[in-house]
Formats: structure tokens, C-alpha cells, sequence
């Protein structure tokens, strides 16, 4: 896990990535007052221009569909070279105002295409692979009257739940003695609360991650494939078909053993014995020590009273002297119960999630165990970008890591992604030749 993404192969400089400048030089013939008269009555009136090599045919624009459609700037010509990416993005009408298609057209060594002019379009590049040629095109926005348009689209949301009853005897069948150890645990909550990250290698026990890694390579696991891919594409596994050794995994983190232990490694309200922030030192002292004596001894205690969240959830809502309805305070009480959301996860060449306007920002802590990534390099891609709302800096890079635990904590000003895998990691078949990509356990904790 690393403060910020590592520098290109190469590079001599780590840290941020310096922004390619490039230039592009247009012909003297642009700026003409005459030729610019010229393309503008050609244009009025659907008629092809020509100039030298440069030809503009109108018809082939789509203007039977948009027969009152006007061009005006602002333009953008943006330019790929080796490794570049454009995710498939929508370019929705309401982005730019009713009746506003896009139109681009690119440039490539001996073609030109145009696109035609829709309310939405979906654009993408998957990958340019070549060392000597680039990839250039001139996009923009045509303009016209107001149309109809069905409505907006949402997705329907995941479902959340709580934690699953489950005796304490999962902590020992699975995870690293190393860490059931309170000592220890104290000290990865000390670190945890200073830097709201840490990676926890070696997680599973030896015997449990080998018995995973070979049901996932088996490929007896059916994947399906998440989208849509304005905002994500990856693959994910059906649950109701894993095979027993994944499914027990799967009971592992949605288990109240492991609401508890997460408590002990973060110090966040995600089961009713953990002690919260405003509890006074001595009844922290007291719940820890019952913490302590539950995760050696067992627990069977659901969660049906829990105590008030910490400070991450501490809005202004929620910091009144008490609600004065009994069904504010129900649905108070309700909102409090820890629960989680996860699925296991297949990444390989050409998967990505996005960031889009729609992104829902909230307190939660992101649990992400790695398997099959043996030599997967951060050049690959792959790996989970943590970036602050508005800003280009990377707050944090978490790369692939065999049975590695990386536990994150984010607030509502912090947004992620999983960087575009290239074709790079093709590479990987020189070790593994049957293996494609790398697999995690993705699991999203709320107090």
C-alpha cells in the first residue's frame, strides 16, 4: 500500500505524474477570414467543402435526424499515445443543456471518421498500443432546440446487511494466529487511527488461502460481468454458485467474529461491544476487556441494541440532545446497526471503474483481501486509487498484494477508482500461463 502511485517504468521521478504537454500546430488556412465565410455557408447549407486535403461533408452528419442543428465552439482535441485510455464514457444531453448531441471525429495515419450527432453517445478507446503513432481527435457540441428525452436513469441501490450470527471458531479456522493476538491488535488500531489505512499481509492462514486461490483457478466459479461502463467494468461472482470453500470465505467477512475483530483493528463502532468515542475512558476500558474475552471465548450476541456510532457519523442531524419522536428514534436506532455490502471479484485487461458525477460519498471503511497476484506489477494497473473530491492528487495507492489485507477508511470527500488494467499484464502469463488477472474480496463496512 503506498502514499501515492509509483512513478512510470523509466521515469526518474516518483510520485505524481507530470502532465504531458503536446502541442498541435494548425494550418495558417484556419485563421483566414475568407475560408472561415466559406465553411460557414457551406455548413448553412449541407453542401461538402473542400480545401486542400481537408474535406468537410455535412451530410454524412446526421442532419436528417438534427435538421436545425448548429456548431459553436468550445472544441477539445485531446491525444492518445502509447498506454493511453478512454474509458467508454455517455455523453448525456442534459450535461450540455436540451438539444446539445456530440459529434467527434478521429484522426488516424491514412482514415478519418466522423461520428455522427446524438443526445447520447458512448465513446471509448480501450487501449493504444502502438510505440510510434498517436491518436488525435476533435470533439465538440452541436446545438439546437429543446427535445424529449425518457427519464434519467438510477441504479437501484446494493443491498446492505448485517453482520451473520457466527461463533468465534471462524477467527481461528481462518485468519493468522498473529492477529487474534489483542496486544497486536492494540498496536494495528494505534497505526490505523493515526494514517486511517494499513495493510495486513499474510491474513489468511497458509492452508485456507491455497484452498481458495485453487477453487478460483479452477474456474468451476460463474462470473458476470458489471457495468454499466460509463462507471465500471469488472467481473463478479455469483454467489449462489460458489463453491463451498469461496462461500465459507464469503461467511467470514459478513460474520459478527469478524464485525468485532474489524472494531478491534480500526477502533470504529461496527459491533455493539466495541466502546465508542464519547464513552468515558473507564467504560471503554471495561467494553474492551469484554471485547477481549469475546474474541478468545466466543460470542453468540447479535447486535439488536447497539450503542450510538462514532464520530464519523456524527453529522449535524445526529448530534441533537434526542429525538422527541418515537419513530425519529426507531428510525435513529435503526440507521446505527453496523452492516456491510461485498462480492469477490475477477479483474483482468481492459477492466476499470470510474469516477462519475453520481458518485455517493459517505464515512464507510473498504476491506479489500488480494489472491492470484503474484508478480502483478503497479505498471498493470489494477491497482485502487483514493483521490480527495475536486483535487488530482492521489491521497492513496493500494497495488494488488497476495493474501493482503488493506483496510481503508474514507470520508464524504473521498472518492476511488480502479486504475484501467493494460495490456501490460499480459506479462504475467510468462509465470502463470493459466492464469488472467487477479481476484479480491471487496467488502464496504458501514457503522
Amino acid at each position: 500500500m503506498n502514499g501515492k502511485r509509483p512513478a512510470e517504468p523509466g521515469s526518474d521521478r516518483a510520485g505524481k505524474k507530470v502532465k504531458k504537454e503536446v502541442m498541435a500546430k494548425f494550418s495558417d488556412a484556419v485563421t483566414e477570414e475568407t475560408l472561415k465565410k466559406q465553411v460557414a455557408e457551406a455548413w448553412s447549407r449541407r453542401t461538402p467543402f473542400r480545401h486542400g486535403k481537408f474535406c468537410l461533408n455535412i451530410s454524412g452528419l446526421g442532419f436528417q435526424t438534427f435538421p436545425r442543428l448548429t456548431w459553436s465552439q468550445p472544441l477539445t482535441c485531446p491525444v492518445l499515445n502509447t498506454n493511453s485510455q478512454m474509458p467508454c464514457s455517455v455523453t448525456m444531453m442534459s450535461w450540455k443543456g436540451a438539444g446539445s448531441p456530440s459529434f467527434f471525429t478521429w484522426f488516424l495515419p491514412g482514415m478519418r471518421a466522423w461520428g455522427a450527432p446524438w443526445t447520447c453517445s458512448a465513446l471509448t478507446v480501450s487501449e493504444v498500443l502502438s510505440e510510434e503513432k498517436s491518436r488525435l481527435s476533435i470533439s465538440g457540441w452541436f446545438h439546437g432546440p429543446s427535445l424529449t428525452r425518457p427519464p434519467t436513469y438510477f441504479e437501484p441501490l446494493i443491498a446492505r446487511s448485517p453482520h451473520i450470527p457466527q461463533d468465534h471458531e471462524i477467527l481461528y479456522d481462518w485468519i493468522n494466529p498473529t492477529y487474534l493476538d489483542m496486544e497486536y491488535q492494540a498496536q494495528i488500531q494505534e497505526e490505523f487511527e493515526e494514517s486511517s489505512e494499513i495493510l495486513l499481509k499474510e491474513f489468511l492462514q497458509p492452508e485456507k488461502f491455497a484452498e481458495v486461490c485453487e477453487a478460483l483457478e479452477r474456474g468451476r466459479v460463474e462470473w458476470s460481468s458489471r457495468g454499466p461502463p460509463n462507471k465500471r467494468f469488472y467481473e463478479k461472482a455469483e454467489e449462489s454458485q460458489l463453491p463451498d470453500i469461496l462461500r465459507d470465505c464469503m461467511a467470514l467477512f459478513h460474520s459478527e467474529a469478524m464485525f468485532l475483530l474489524l472494531s478491534n483493528f480500526t477502533g470504529l463502532k461496527l459491533h455493539f461491544l466495541a466502546p465508542s468515542e464519547d464513552e468515558p475512558e473507564d467504560k471503554k476500558e471495561q467494553d474492551g476487556a469484554s471485547a477481549a474475552e469475546n474474541t478468545e471465548e466466543g460470542t453468540s450476541h447479535s447486535s439488536s441494541e447497539p450503542e450510538n456510532s462514532r464520530g464519523a457519523t456524527s453529522d449535524s442531524s445526529l448530534q441533537s440532545d434526542g429525538p422527541t419522536d418515537p419513530e425519529e428514534g426507531e428510525a435513529k436506532k435503526e440507521s446505527s446497526v453496523p452492516t456491510c455490502q461485498g462480492e469477490l471479484r475477477h479483474w483482468k485487461i481492459g477492466h476499470y471503474t470510474l469516477i462519475h458525477d453520481n458518485s455517493k460519498t459517505e464515512f464507510a471503511l473498504d476491506l479489500l483481501l488480494y489472491c492470484g497476484c503474484e508478480g502483478w506489477k503497479p505498471e498493470y494497473g489494477g491497482f485502487t486509487s483514493y483521490i480527495a473530491k475536486g483535487e488530482d492528487e492521489e491521497l492513496l495507492t493500494v497495488n494488488p498484494e497476495n493474501n493482503s489485507l488493506a483496510l481503508v477508511y474514507r470520508d464524504r470527500e473521498t472518492l476511488k477508482f480502479v486504475k484501467h488494467i493494460n495490456h501490460r499484464s499480459l506479462e504475467q502469463k510468462k509465470s502463470f500461463p493459466n492464469r488472467t488477472g487477479f481476484w479480491d474480496f471487496s467488502f464496504v463496512y458501514y457503522e
